[in-house]
């Protein structure tokens, strides 16, 4: 009988989906096999949908043998939808209460962990600039997924995500107008190209590559809350090790040091926002 973490039998769906993660790892090297079972059968099953497999044998039986399907999979489980300046808050506490402390480096490093799109690489971008820190500042932006990195690197994106983008950005205290570090045209506005030379976008795994340097501030929004609890431990072990003493790890509006082991390693900067402090 195959059961999940609590004890509970598993219907015959979620015994494949586990069967399905293991194979992937076996064969491709991807490891999502400690990700959020809820979250891994929900994209699982809409990717089914939208690509037209009736049976998930059928999927797994294609993804063993064509890496280019793989690669698409891969893509559909770990796109996460973000925005520009998302939770404004967030970034207002960053302007407010974490760049005073930047400026005392000569050099900052940001590593911004799963960056999907880049939306959230730009914002952190246009702050820095704002703040008179972009010339010294560099975001490292990582994501699993090689398909979404190009997407962020090119920084066009749908003018339809403008209007909220604009509203975002005037609620975390800007001294600008979004409008200057855009340009629209064409059902699309584009990232200033100066925004860019300060952003360098890789490829990291955060389930099995290492540490990514020294670090004054690590960011990774809406992605723990995909991880189950073994592997945000060990996730939140590594920025640990990737920060400065005294750096900031900034997180996602439904995700908690609470509870983790790791807590007792930050303060709280503003609990709310979810930006902590290393303290040891």
């Amino acid at each position: 009988m195959v059961t999940a973490d609590r004890g509970e039998q598993l219907n015959e769906f979620e015994v494949e989906v586990e069967c399905l993660m293991e194979a992937l790892y076996l064969r491709w090297g991807y490891d999502f096999r400690e990700y959020s079972r809820a979250s891994l059968r929900r994209r699982v099953a809409r990717y089914m949908s939208d690509n037209h497999f009736q049976r998930l044998c059928d999927l797994q039986h294609d993804l063993i043998r064509n890496k280019k399907r793989c690669v698409h999979f891969v893509r559909g489980l770990t796109v996460n939808v973000t925005d520009m300046f998302r939770d404004p808050k967030f970034y207002r506490v960053i302007r407010e209460q974490v760049v005073p402390e930047l400026r005392s480096h000569p050099f900052i490093k940001i590593w911004h962990a799963g960056c999907s799109t880049g939306e959230e690489a730009y914002s952190m971008s246009i702050l820095l600039h704002e703040e008179g820190l972009g010339e010294r500042a560099v975001i490292y932006a990582t994501d699993i997924n090689s398909q979404v990195l190009e997407q962020a690197s090119k920084g066009v994106y749908h003018e339809k995500m403008l209007l909220a983008a604009r509203e975002n950005y005037g609620a975390t205290g800007g001294s600008n107008r979004l409008d200057d570090f855009i340009s629209v045209g064409y059902e699309r506005f584009l990232i200033d190209p100066e925004l860019k030379k300060n952003i360098v976008f890789t490829q990291h795994d955060l389930v099995t590559d290492q540490v990514f340097g020294e670090m004054q501030m690590v960011i990774c929004r809406n992605v723990l809350i995909y991880f189950r609890r073994e592997l945000q431990t060990k996730v939140l072990t590594l920025f640990h090790n990737s920060l400065d003493m005294g750096g900031f790890l900034g997180l996602g509006m439904k995700e908690s040091l609470r509870s983790l082991p790791n807590s007792i390693r930050y303060k709280a900067i503003d609990e709310s926002a979810r930006v902590f402090q290393r303290v040891d």
